[in-house]
């Protein structure tokens, strides 16, 4: 589509004012697009963060949006992070070796909490907004099983932790031992996990859902037992880093598994190990309040923090 429409710039109207977002994420055709646009409008805007630049892998090119002549103006005040958060990732940014953009920002007027943790059992995750963040995807299912194995419910970009059908199947049912008339719709999502088994008002759902997987029906109900809310987005959400990109929360733990597949990678080039280093600098500043730093079994495959 990109292409088409910068063989076909004849067709691009003339604006008063382009914006662009993210500018620093921004790839090589993207920006002859931009350049096209230039010619189009009277004033444009790009915003970006340098320090931010991790899509190098999927063309990004953070070099132009630095070098690209303009007026520059930085918003120099955060409206997110902590004083802790903001020391925490200062660390991060000075070991960027190339081109870089000086800038100096400004935390929120809140102390913070930035601390290290063995494991999941040192911060309370029964209450509060938590963000949980890994550098790999294999790290991060294995902090789903950690976190499921706590009978916490969570989300992450693939949905709920506990599957939707049987808990909406579990609500109706429960519905009806209390006198709520079920429609023919309803009943089928009900029966799907009833196998041979009849609507009885004096067992409860999961006496009847035989059909329905025994490690699921556990989960649901111990959740329900702890109090959380399965009607409601998760207090917790887990991703890794490059999909949580513009997310934010109270609390963060950052997974500083790195993995060996990443340190051979950086090993190639200044340039892999800077793009390493902006990954980071994501990850600790999604955090409004407080950091938790997880450490990782294998100190040689942890991102040194």
């Amino acid at each position: 589509m990109i292409e088409r429409l910068i063989e076909e710039k004849h067709k691009i109207p003339e604006f008063d004012v382009v914006f662009i977002d993210e500018a620093q994420d921004l790839s090589p055709l993207q920006w002859k697009l931009y350049d096209v646009l230039k010619t189009k409008a009277k004033d444009i805007y790009l915003a970006g963060d340098d320090d931010q630049a991790i899509f190098a892998w999927a063309g990004a090119d953070v070099k132009r949006f630095i070098n690209e002549p303009a007026k520059e103006r930085v918003l120099n005040k955060s409206k997110r992070i902590s004083i802790e958060v903001q020391v925490q990732s200062g660390v991060v940014v000075d070991r960027i070796l190339e081109i870089r953009k000086e800038k100096e920002y400004l935390p929120r007027p809140y102390e913070g909490e930035c601390k290290h943790i063995s494991n999941l059992g040192q911060v309370d995750l029964s209450k509060g907004k938590w963000l949980i963040l890994t550098r790999t995807k294999n790290q991060l299912l294995e902090l789903m099983k950690q976190v499921r194995k706590k009978n916490l419910y969570y989300q992450s970009n693939k949905g709920r932790s506990y599957k939707v059908r049987l808990y909406k199947a579990a609500k109706l049912y429960t519905e009806w031992t209390k006198g709520k008339i079920l429609d023919e719709k309803e009943e089928k999502e009900c029966k799907d996990f009833m196998g041979n088994e009849h609507f009885n008002r004096k067992l409860n759902w999961y006496d009847v859902f035989v059909a329905a997987s025994e490690k699921d029906i556990r989960y649901i109900r111990l959740m329900l037992e702890n109090g959380e809310d399965l009607d409601q987005d998760a207090r917790i959400f887990m991703s890794t880093i490059h999909a949580i990109k513009g997310g934010e929360q109270d609390n963060v733990i950052l997974s500083l598994h790195q993995g060996s597949t990443i340190q051979k990678a950086i090993k190639r080039s200044v340039e892999k190990r800077d793009e390493e280093h902006r990954v980071w600098y994501v990850g600790i500043t999604r955090a409004r309040n407080n950091l938790y730093k997880l450490k990782s079994k294998n100190k040689l495959k942890e991102y040194k923090l």
